[in-house]
């Protein structure tokens, strides 16, 4: 379980995120919403701790994150994946390359600088690009790919550091909508099949409201709502947005259905691709 208490940050006078409580059973897909600079992204990087807090305490399973240093903090950032709306990936670099780098803090330094990865880990990287629907990219290198791939050649790499907790920040603002669909479906699937904990910043509410079991409202820092998505009526809408009744519809009525499609995403297969080649 994650315990947020009284979560701050500071970026001298500026207040990006102030007093900030609330609990995720492990094992919950969270949708954080809320207007840009409303700190969304720095309580993701805050829980991954990219950033530290001013002032509060993390927790997840007992442990205090926000206290972890060295190598305790390494393994955290193995435990806690990271996946960005820019997708950080290395453009030159193969598609299966930047797949593997995900298992660079589950080795050791010389192995890392000489990336040397074993056979047992190549095929864990086909894998989970097969489970994404995209092995076929494997030799490309990423740089050529669409955002939508791109996005999901990053959610591989994460599934690579064998998480617990996956923060997904605006995993798909920069995307089409047919491909925003694709990506979440795919972090839906590893919520379901895999346990794994997801929390993802949203900025369109009928998503949100598709895909995350519980939504957590922010604006100008602070928790203004945290509850089920049905509960999302106009006057809370209100408050996260500081917008008219009508917003609600006005989001939805430019975007695709983002039910998801149980299913959707294709399970593990034994077929191999000419990416073999590279195993």
């Amino acid at each position: 379980m994650f315990e947020i208490n009284n979560v701050s940050r500071h970026f001298g006078k500026k207040i990006a995120v102030q007093d900030v409580s609330f609990t995720i059973p492990e094992g919950q897909m969270v949708g954080v919403i809320g207007r840009s600079g409303a700190g969304k992204s720095t309580l993701l990087r805050m829980i991954n701790r990219l950033a530290d807090p001013t002032s509060g305490t993390i927790r997840f399973g007992g442990v205090e994150v926000s206290a972890l240093k060295g190598e305790a903090l390494r393994r955290w950032r193995r435990e806690c994946a990271m996946v960005f709306q820019q997708f950080n990936l290395v453009p030159r670099l193969d598609v299966l390359t930047n797949v593997l780098l995900g298992r660079l803090n589950h080795r050791s330094t010389t192995l890392s600088i000489l990336s040397m990865f074993t056979r047992h880990e190549r095929i864990m990287a086909i894998a989970a690009l097969e489970r994404l629907g995209i092995e076929q990219t494997a030799l490309q290198p990423a740089g050529t790919l669409s955002g939508g791939q791109q996005q999901r050649v990053a959610i591989a790499r994460a599934l690579m550091q064998e998480p617990r907790v996956i923060l997904a920040d605006e995993p798909i603002a920069s995307l089409d909508p047919m491909n925003a669909k694709v990506v979440m479906d795919a972090l839906a699937d590893i919520n379901r099949r895999d346990g794994i904990t997801v929390i993802t910043n949203l900025h369109t509410l009928d998503t949100a409201r598709a895909y995350c079991q519980r939504i957590i409202g922010m604006a100008e820092g602070r928790v203004v709502f945290d509850g089920f998505p049905q509960e999302l009526t106009p006057e809370v809408v209100r408050s996260i947005y500081g917008v008219q009744d009508d917003f609600d519809e006005q989001m939805t009525s430019t975007s695709l259905n983002f039910a998801p499609v149980p299913g959707h995403m294709p399970a593990p297969g034994l077929a191999m691709t000419t990416a073999m080649a590279a195993v």
